[in-house]
């Protein structure tokens, strides 16, 4: 016989339990350990790299200068038969991202994925909301089905380009650039992540170092996606057992 007290305990951590069911697990409560690199050099790990212009290599001299190929060549000392694939398309929005780059990269099983999204989301007038949707199937998709560990840069500053800086418009998206940055750090937290912080950074370097940035005023020279590529390779080493 149930008490009438205990019938309403009963009854109020049933719909508790029926009201957490209907939210996504918490992927922070998932990821009880951070995804690693192996020891083995012999390994043959697969790098996919995802993105927007930035992945794609706009503003450098050649392909071979982008951050990814970059990073690439660092990967490859350390594992001489790693593999990469370069997915990012310019203008790609993170829609464009899980509609045509996230299905191609899980196929490849990877070991390591690079991501790089968020500045045409900003400057096109995306929602944060939508844009958190996205990041969120993205890191989750990664998580659960595949072992890659997860390399993500914030978005830069980029009201220090010459682009936007001085300009009517640099108030607004400076804001937008910090409320899309909080929830790509959110998400990135939360599904096991490692966050490469390319929005401080920016701030503290482009200002003292303008030739980091390409003729066109936007996007990274050489010389930026080779200090964008040491910054992620930073972030990379802490996952690779030593």
């Amino acid at each position: 016989m149930v008490s009438g007290g205990s019938r309403t305990l009963v009854v109020t951590l049933t719909l508790a339990h029926a009201l957490l069911s209907s939210f996504p697990l918490a992927a922070s409560a998932q990821v009880t350990h951070p995804r690693r690199l192996p020891k083995d050099p012999a390994k043959a790990v697969t790098y996919v790299a995802l993105g927007d212009s930035t992945v794609y290599g706009v503003g450098a001299n050649g392909p071979e200068r982008n951050y990814v190929s970059r990073f690439y060549e660092r990967l490859r000392a350390l594992y001489p038969d790693a593999l990469m694939l370069n997915l990012g398309v310019n203008g790609a929005t993170a829609a464009d991202v899980v509609d045509g780059q996230l299905g191609r990269a899980v196929v490849l099983r990877p070991d390591i994925v690079t991501l790089s999204i968020g500045p045409n989301d900003v400057t096109g007038g995306r929602d944060v909301k939508a844009y958190d949707r996205d990041i969120q199937t993205i890191f989750r998709t990664f998580l659960q089905e595949t072992d890659a560990v997860v390399v993500v840069s914030l978005i830069p500053d980029l009201t220090v380009t010459p682009r936007f800086r001085g300009r009517e418009e640099a108030a607004k998206i400076g804001r937008r650039v910090v409320l899309f940055n909080q929830a790509l750090r959110r998400q990135a937290w939360a599904h096991g992540a490692e966050i490469v912080d390319l929005y401080t950074q920016s701030r503290k370097e482009v200002p003292r170092r303008p030739e980091l940035i390409a003729a066109d005023g936007y996007h990274p020279s050489d010389q930026g996606y080779a200090r964008w590529a040491e910054l992620m390779w930073q972030r990379l080493e802490t996952r690779i057992d030593r």
